[in-house]
Order: structure tokens, then sequence, then C-alpha cells
């Protein structure tokens, strides 16, 4: 497979998430030299491996900013591979894959991607989506002042931790945003295009359901809260819940 990325001059480049230790896990051995050449020049390290087993191995044991995870791999899959992942370490990941059914895209989000990107793709768009998901990884809501409360649930958006009663629970970083965005606004229906432009950075485009299958997954996850997580048919999404500020 032929892929035609610009060589970008790191001279006078400016990146925001300068220094980023990456890992690029795909079986298509020109994909990943075009890549990491491309990354490197934008001040990123990048380690490259084309199986998944090892990419698991090496994901789980090593302390990266983010990986890039393709679906088609040899020994494991893709979704195997992110489902595993997902129960050592909350990494953020973003996925690729030249398949472009919907249902692809959704079985990714649904075993813990962090954004989905079909093949091919431009390279500055895929630097311009690890920033993105960086960001929500790493940043605080601006008004994350207090706590919230609502029966069993208990949301710090200091430590972006949410907690079911002693435990735990396991929410991505857009997971999270999603879940606050809606607690903060609570008893106000927030169109699906504003919770995107939000928290996704970006316009949802035609039969685009990532966002759908995001609050699918905070519903499962907090089943204490998924009846007051409304969806309002053809706008968006509303809390209805009564939820305390805890300062």
């Amino acid at each position: 497979m032929m892929h035609n990325f610009p060589v970008t001059s790191p001279m006078g480049s400016s990146d925001e998430s300068a220094g980023l230790s990456l890992l690029l896990i795909d079986d298509d051995a020109e994909l990943c030299e075009m890549m990491s050449e491309f990354l490197v020049q934008h001040g990123h390290s990048v380690d490259c491996i084309r199986n998944g087993p090892d990419g698991l191995k090496s994901a789980a044991e090593t302390k990266y900013d983010l990986v890039i995870l393709d679906v088609m791999l040899p020994g494991m899959n893709g979704f195997t591979l992110l489902s595993q992942l997902r129960r050592r370490t909350p990494v953020p990941v973003i996925m690729l894959t030249a398949r472009t059914a919907p249902h692809d895209r959704i079985q990714g989000l649904e075993a813990g991607a962090d954004d989905y990107l079909p093949k091919p793709f431009d390279p500055d768009e895929l630097l311009a989506r690890v920033r993105a998901v960086l960001r929500r990884a790493s940043q605080a809501p601006a008004d994350a002042l207090f706590d919230f409360t609502f029966d069993d649930v208990r949301i710090n958006a200091r430590t972006r931790q949410v907690w079911l009663k002693a435990d735990l629970i396991d929410l991505t970083a857009v997971e999270f945003d999603i879940l606050y965005l809606l607690v903060c606004s609570a008893g106000r229906v927030l169109t699906r295009e504003e919770i995107s432009l939000a928290i996704l950075e970006r316009r949802l485009m035609s039969h685009d359901r990532s966002l759908d299958v995001h609050i699918s997954h905070i519903r499962s996850k907090l089943e204490t809260l998924a009846p007051f997580i409304q969806t309002v048919r053809g706008v968006g999404y509303v809390f209805t819940g009564s939820r305390r500020q805890v300062l």
C-alpha cells in the first residue's frame, strides 16, 4: 500500500503538544516508517510495533502519552487489544482502520477508544486529533471548583474521578467530560452538536453515532445515573437529576 504523506519541515513549526512519547501499533511497515518520520519531525518520539501481542505488552508496560492503534493486526486484532489494554491502563488511544463500516467505529469506541480515524488520513489531522485527545485527558474543566454528588455517585472534577459507592469507575477522558458537562448543565437540553463541539472538538458528520456510543457507555458503567441521562429525540441529551455541589 502506497502512502503519500507530506514531509513537513520542523523548522519554525509550533506544536502545542511537543515532546510526546507515542506508540504506533500497525502492521503496515511503510505507514509506520512514514508516520514515524512525520511525528519525529514534529518533536515527538515514536515506537512502532507491528503485531497485536507485542503491541499490548509494550502499551501496558511502558508509559506512553498516547497509543495509535490499527484494527487489523496479526496475532490479535485492535479491538481485542484495546479491550485488554483498558483493564490495565487508561492511556489515551486513537484507533486507525481502513474499514469504514459504522459498526467498526462503534465497536472501537465501545472498547474504550478516545477517537477513531479512518484510513487514508492526513497526518496533520492525526496530529490535531492527538492534541485534542490529550487536552481532554489532561485538563480539568475550567469551572472545576467543586465535586458533585448524586445518590451513590461522586464526581471529582479536580482528579477527574467518578466513584459509585466505594468503587472507582473507569471512565475514558471523553466519557468523563461528557458526563461532567451534562451534570453541570442539569435541567438544560444539550444538542448533540453542542456536546460534540465542546467535548470532541469537531462537528458531527452525517450518520456519526460516536457521541451516542459514549453516552451508552456512561449509562452502562453508571447504572444509578442512567435513568437521569435522558435522550431528547432529534435534539440531544439532558441530565434530569438533582445533583449537589460539594465544595
